[in-house]
């Protein structure tokens, strides 16, 4: 049975012009899911080992009541059979996700053609930037900036920073209301860079600490400041931080479309392990997403 997930229910959002379209979180069993129509799939978040068997027909009956046409799963490979045998497929995967020990894996079953169909004009020129990337991560100074740990004072700030970066995104942070509950349930680390009273980037480290795992997401640099490491630096204090709590694993989904992002991660020795295909509403439309993780 589906239950309603406290207090993302209603705020769950990608936003297009004029329109708001919402995506829930919300519970199957004792496991979380995202779904909506913003990203027309359902994602399963955490998968409770107790709900292996179960959860499979019922993310099926949701996604085929709604029209969805993907489901994508985060699930530990001891789960991974009851999925293949419903169709699933793997598309990347995480060494020593849970605690340091044990893998995940992103697991995903298509509903429609269309979806499924790879962006091999995307991946050709993105596999060649392993070519140009070397082992040097030098970074320059930040001598005109000022980069730290943000708080609840700073939430205003950095949903002006989403705004003006992302047209769509899969998570509601364009509302200061989210960026604040988010830091109050320290289930997010927020950093940024300013350039004197002005917040000019803006990243987030997604920290599971009962699992010892973050990812490292939402970075967002305004256009005039770009080109300058600017998300090398915030990746760094990031790295640093949730090593220092604990953290053993860091991972990121970086748009297969960003070929900067990605270099970012490739330069900071993250390992790339899949592409999920046609997943993410984000920038107005739905892309294909990069996995790459680290172990700290």
């Amino acid at each position: 049975m589906i239950q309603l997930y406290p207090w993302f229910l209603i705020i769950m959002n990608g936003i297009t012009e004029g329109k708001i379209m919402e995506d829930k979180i919300e519970k199957i069993g004792r496991s979380t899911i995202q779904h909506g129509k913003s990203n027309n799939r359902i994602y399963l978040l955490k998968l409770n080992p107790a709900d292996s068997q179960m959860i499979v027909p019922e993310l099926d009956n949701l996604a085929k009541k709604e029209g969805y046409t993907k489901i994508v799963t985060k699930i530990h490979t001891e789960a991974l059979p009851h999925f293949i045998s419903a169709g699933y497929i793997m598309e990347a995967y995480i060494p020593r996700f849970y605690n340091g020990n044990t893998d995940c894996v992103l697991a995903s079953r298509f509903l429609d053609k269309k979806r499924e169909q790879s962006p091999k004009g995307q991946l050709q020129p993105f596999f060649k930037l392993f070519d140009s990337v070397n082992g040097s991560n030098h970074l320059n100074g930040l001598e005109d900036y000022q980069i730290r740990k943000l708080n609840e004072l700073d939430a205003v700030a950095v949903t002006e920073v989403f705004k003006q970066v992302f047209e769509t995104y899969p998570f509601p942070v364009h509302k200061p209301e989210y960026i604040l509950k988010t830091m109050q349930s320290k289930s997010a680390l927020y950093y940024g860079v300013w350039d004197g009273d002005r917040l000019i980037g803006v990243s987030t480290a997604e920290t599971d600490f009962e699992n010892k795992n973050a990812e490292m997401t939402d970075f967002a640099v305004l256009p005039e400041y770009r080109g300058k490491q600017l998300a090398s630096h915030l990746l760094a204090l990031m790295e640093s931080d949730v090593k220092a709590a604990g953290i053993k694993t860091a991972y990121t989904i970086a748009r297969l479309s960003q070929p900067g992002m990605n270099k970012t991660f490739m330069k900071a020795a993250y390992n790339y392990s899949g592409t999920l295909v046609n997943n993410t509403n984000i920038g107005g439309s739905i892309e294909s997403m990069n996995i790459f993780y680290k172990h700290l």
